[in-house]
């Protein structure tokens, strides 16, 4: 099944940002394109304020004058939805309503040809139950588009229950000649993305909740440690806290209450008290026009260790220790003890967050996973109250001498980075198992949906196999809630891997 013909003209239903943006990216493929909003005079100045971008991009050197002045003579306003009769493909991108959406495709099929692919940009709402009413639900399938749609290049191709084989790959297709990057996947609840990211929302509240940290050293941690392009605080912020938090809502309505995809109520609350993020001025910050933004935690200067005792590699932060040896600090062997941990000279222990808590040990500081210890700039520590002075001193002068800036944060189990990545390693690994999609698709996905550094399952080969699920069946022994129990299928994956090792 190829393509939608470029000869064959394409509409776009509802004309606020996403509609105007779907309905721009058709147009600059090449399509005739037409606009149909139900408001009176929408459609018209939504094909204005096409026409304005396009000639910002011809400004920016990224469309030639010609090619600007075809795209807006191919542009229509339509007056009604029958004028939309011989359109080969009628997307959606209408009011988040379900029934407002059925009763829109309802319409759609008393006007347009049987062969005409009808599509819903929804990203909350099933693609199934939005097709149900319809005659002929198989042409019917989601093509969800990440805003700003000319500029992000995911596309989730979403197929409903009861959508047609040939309608998703002709979808598939379409967005692909269209210069997009697109993703197959099942009518599940947040279809890839917004299924998958919770927990870098979700973790970050919890923390925050806990008390452990503030909104602007999780952030910092997160993309200083973590490589995420933004933190959770600052990213629902730009989102809209509105917008994100329903999302998060409806994800777990959909779930039937799945402990996992629980809600946060510090975001409910910031919600009902109508700071949105940065459309309303406030959010988690403050975006008024003399407000400072709150620093993260830095830890003050400390002394670092003469040398530190190495039990084991290390695991996936094994590269510290070319990194301790460059910074002069002589670094020990152990090669009698298999444990994957740095002992300092008062006796104390550094290790890897693994989902326990410092408090459970005599003398121990956790510190964060890192995307990659030797560029990240920041460095979470975690300790008890019952933790040494000398022990934390000793480890924030280790990686103060590595050229890290240093956030303690409180003893909390698994701390910010090494969570949040389990837990998004073990929603895809549940995802795959549930024929959601492909390992490929998600890892594509994660990387152009939300900016993240690495795929689960980059993260999941990169950290090891057990990692994940021992750091959360560790976590899950704290917080018996079931919201960091191991999912099945990544205890398959991990347990098959030790059978195969050999290990009991």
């Amino acid at each position: 099944m190829t393509a939608i013909d470029l000869n064959s003209p394409v509409a776009v239903v509802g004309t606020g940002t996403m509609g105007q943006g779907i309905a721009q990216v058709a147009l600059v493929a090449g399509h005739l394109v037409r606009l149909y909003d139900v408001i009176p005079g929408r459609a018209d100045a939504a094909a204005e304020a096409i026409g304005a971008r396009l000639d910002r991009l011809v400004e920016k050197d990224r469309l030639s004058g010609s090619d600007r002045d075809a795209a807006r003579s191919r542009l229509h306003p339509a007056g009604s939805l029958t004028d939309l009769a011989d359109c080969a493909l009628v997307v959606e991108a209408v009011r988040e309503q379900l029934d407002v959406k059925q009763q829109l495709f309802r319409e759609l099929e008393d006007i347009v040809e049987d062969d005409c692919l009808l599509a819903t940009n929804t990203s909350s709402l099933s693609v199934t139950a939005i097709g149900g009413t319809l005659r002929n639900p198989g042409r019917l399938v989601g093509l969800h588009f990440f805003n700003p749609a000319p500029v992000l290049p995911l596309v989730e191709v979403v197929s409903g229950y009861a959508s047609d084989f040939s309608s998703a790959t002709r979808a598939y297709e379409t967005a692909r000649s269209w210069g997009k990057t697109p993703v197959a996947c099942a009518d599940t609840p947040g279809f890839i993305v917004n299924r998958i990211a919770r927990p870098f929302y979700a973790e970050a509240f919890a923390v925050y909740e806990a008390q452990a940290a503030d909104p602007a050293t999780i952030d910092a941690i997160l993309r200083e440690c973590g490589g995420f392009r933004m933190g959770a605080f600052e990213l629902t912020d730009l989102i809209g806290q509105d917008v994100n938090e329903s999302v998060t809502h409806s994800v777990w309505q959909a779930f039937f209450q799945d402990v996992r995809f629980t809600p946060s109520l510090a975001q409910r609350r910031l919600v009902e008290s109508g700071r949105h993020g940065r459309k309303t001025g406030h959010g988690w910050y403050d975006y008024g026009e003399d407000a400072e933004r709150p620093e993260p935690h830095v830890a003050e200067q400390a002394q670092p260790p003469a040398y530190v005792v190495a039990e084991g590699d290390l695991g996936p932060a094994s590269d510290l220790l070319a990194l301790i040896r460059e910074a002069g600090i002589q670094v020990r062997d152990d090669e009698e003890d298999h444990g994957t941990r740095l002992v300092l000279p008062s006796g104390g222990q550094l290790v890897l967050a693994d989902g326990q808590t410092s408090v459970e040990f005599r003398d121990v500081v956790y510190f964060d996973l890192a995307l990659d210890y030797r560029r990240a700039t920041r460095i979470a520590l975690s300790a008890s109250q019952d933790t040494a002075p000398q022990t934390l001193a000793e480890a924030v002068g280790l990686f103060q001498a590595l050229g890290k800036t240093v956030s303690v944060i409180g003893d909390v189990p698994g701390m910010i980075v090494a969570r949040t990545v389990a837990r998004i390693v073990d929603l895809a690994h549940d995802a795959v198992a549930k024929g959601v999609a492909t390992e490929e698709d998600i890892d594509t996905a994660m990387r152009l949906g939300v900016n993240y550094p690495l795929g689960p399952f980059e993260w999941s080969r990169r950290l090891g196999r057990s990692w994940a699920c021992s750091l959360l069946d560790d976590l899950h022994q704290r917080d018996p809630s079931g919201r960091y129990a191991p999912s099945l299928a990544l205890y398959r994956h991990a347990y098959a891997t030790e059978k195969r090792e050999g290990t009991p």
